[in-house]
Order: C-alpha cells, then structure tokens, then sequence
C-alpha cells in the first residue's frame, strides 16, 4: 500500500468525521495513537476532551447548550493493563469490559455494530494497541451499514503484528461530507509517524478543516517502560 500524508489528506477533506491513528515512532521507541473529532451541529461541536483516569472522556464546554447527549457523550480512550483502546463512541465501554473478561477485541464488539443514526449510520472504528515487555502490536475495526443499508452489519478487522517504525494506519467514520455521510471504504490508510509528539500533534491539528474541527488527543508510549505522553488540543477552551 502506497504511503499516503496524512496532513494532505486532511487539509482536503472537509470533514473525514471522526478519525483515529495507530502505529510507531520513526525511531521505533514509541506506539502511537491519535484520535480527532469533528462537528457539523451546535450540538456536536459544543465539546472538549478532558483526562479521566488513564484515558479520556468527552464533555459538554457549555452544558447549557447541550441537547442530545447520545453518540457524542463517551469515553474514546481508556487503558486496561498493557492494552489502550481508542473509539469513536460508547464501545470504548464494550470493549474494556469484554476484554476484562479474557474475551478478544473481535469478539467484544460481536455485541454492536454501527451507530443508529440513520441516514447516515455512522460507522463504528475502534483500535486497540497492546504493548507488553518490548512488544507491540494493535489492531483496527470498522463496523459498518451494508453500503448505507441498515438491515445489515460488515464487520472488518485489520491487525499489525510488529509494525514498522515510522508508520502508522488511519480510519475515519466518513469518506467525505454529504447527505448523507459516506461511510470510510478500504483499508485503514498507511501514513507515516514522526518521533516528535507536539510537532505531530500541531501538525494533525492545523490540517483539520478550521470550521469542523472540535477535539484532537494524541499520545506516545514508550514501548519498553509503558510510560506515556498525552497531548489534548481543544477547539472550544
């Protein structure tokens, strides 16, 4: 698969939706990961990432304005041992709990499938990344409507055993915007990740179309110790 950059990719899309990013440092210390999400509705847009315990949570800026929390409240980030999972929505909780019960990230999202919010129905992406004594793999999952038909689910997996430094893979809920919202197609896109987590995490952030964009999390884990760097960027502050 070609490379793409992802700094290109977004800077031309529009809206991509919500995106995340998996993989390893050029120097191959660090496992990777950034998630991003977009809003075309008041509603959407009136939110922050905020930290809660190891992972993060979304939440309203201004309470007042919030009307739906449904789809748009939840945690897209939490840690369970050596295992980080990042999603675009409540599965996050699927997820965490099912693996606690030593089941494996396909299995656990057996029980969903993509969101109910037709026309639309937004795909489901999930990733998981498991680092543990110097190793590292991680996985990526796109659950989503059979070509916009609801009546049925197309559940894709795509895992990466021993990544190569310097690389990474993106998903997105979206194609490109539209009524309604296409939903990503192929395989998860092959970019390329740099060593310097704020020049990527700045570097993510600008290409973000500048009306949709709301939230942007990006964190690097040292592979050998486990230890961690985040990086929040919020729109609304």
């Amino acid at each position: 698969m070609e490379m793409i950059s992802i700094e290109k990719e977004l800077r031309e899309n529009s809206y991509p939706g919500r995106g995340i990013i998996i993989g390893k440092s050029a120097d191959g210390t660090k496992a990777v990961t950034a998630y991003f999400i977009m809003g075309r509705s008041s509603n959407s847009r009136n939110r922050v990432f905020v930290e809660e315990g190891e992972g993060i949570r979304t939440e309203a800026f201004d309470p007042s304005k919030m009307e739906d929390p449904s789809l748009i409240i939840y945690a897209p980030v939490r840690v369970l041992g050596n295992k980080t999972i990042v999603t675009n929505g409540d599965q996050t909780d699927t997820i965490y709990e099912g693996m606690d019960r030593q089941l494996t990230f396909e299995q656990s999202l057996r029980s969903r499938e993509f969101e109910p919010d037709g026309p639309n129905f937004t795909p489901r992406i999930s990733g998981i990344m498991h680092v543990e004594k110097g190793i590292y793999n991680y996985a990526i999952s796109i659950l989503k409507s059979n070509d916009g038909d609801p009546s049925g689910c197309a559940r894709y997996t795509f895992a990466y055993e021993n990544p190569k430094a310097g690389e990474g893979r993106f998903i997105s809920t979206y194609l490109h915007d539209g009524n309604p919202l296409p939903s990503f197609e192929g395989e998860p896109k092959r970019i390329a990740i740099p060593d310097d987590m704020e020049e990527f995490a700045s570097m993510l952030w600008d290409s973000l179309n500048e009306d949709n964009k709301v939230s942007l999390f990006v964190r690097y884990i040292d592979i050998a110790t486990g230890t961690y760097e985040t990086k929040i960027i919020n729109k609304n502050q």
